[in-house]
């Protein structure tokens, strides 16, 4: 599980295949000694396990579900990706629960500068316009994000500074690809509501153990 709080940004260094797998070698400045083989990385948004790693890298592979969900496709030598480590047991959760299974791509379809922030204009499958309210939660790229607005098939959020700073938003352009990752509590609700056909109240969130 991640929060969607960025925290550091990785390089890709080498992009090979085995099969229908892809497999990334990326440096960061996460510290080798503080990896495990077999733990999860969340890179652009999307979780991929650590297989090895190395003084100043490790590499993460990437199957063939992923490849089709996510921007990963896009990737070349020297891309820029977001990374952070699972969350911690006692942790505070900064952002909100991400659990770095990557729904699908979005499409920036303006950025626009709002003071010292930037606006962000991203457009999606309209199946996916059940999982999202305004003030809600997205991740984009591994970013958590509010939601400031939404329609059928688009949304948009803010950039602030800081974030601008910290993560590889800087090097998004109109027509890029987004990896796109809707709430999960949205996603269970919606769900829990389709399945049992009734109307959703507050008894029946407490007795759902929610």
């Amino acid at each position: 599980m991640f929060t969607g709080l960025v925290e550091t940004i990785g390089t890709i260094e080498q992009i090979t295949a085995r099969k229908n797998y892809k497999i990334l070698r990326v440096k960061s400045s996460i510290p080798a000694s503080e990896l495990s083989i077999g733990e999860s990385v969340s890179c652009d948004g999307a979780c991929l396990t650590v297989v090895s790693k190395d003084t100043d890298s490790f590499t993460v592979e990437a199957s063939q579900e992923t490849i089709a969900k996510t921007i990963l496709r896009n990737y070349k030598t020297g891309t820029e990706i977001n990374l952070e480590r699972a969350v911690k047991v006692g942790d505070r959760l900064g952002g909100h629960i991400v659990s770095g299974h990557v729904d699908c791509t979005g499409r920036i379809d303006e950025l626009r500068k709002v003071g010292d922030s930037i606006e962000i204009s991203v457009s999606f499958d309209t199946k996916y316009s059940k999982f999202i309210i305004d003030k809600g939660s997205i991740t984009l790229n591994g970013i958590s994000l509010t939601i400031n607005q939404t329609n059928q098939n688009r949304l948009i959020v803010n950039i602030i500074p800081h974030t601008d700073d910290v993560t590889t938003v800087h090097h998004l352009s109109k027509g890029d690809a987004v990896n796109l990752e809707f709430d999960v509590v949205g996603k269970y609700l919606y769900k829990f509501v389709q399945s049992e056909k009734k109307e959703l109240t507050i008894d029946k969130l407490l007795e759902s153990g929610w």
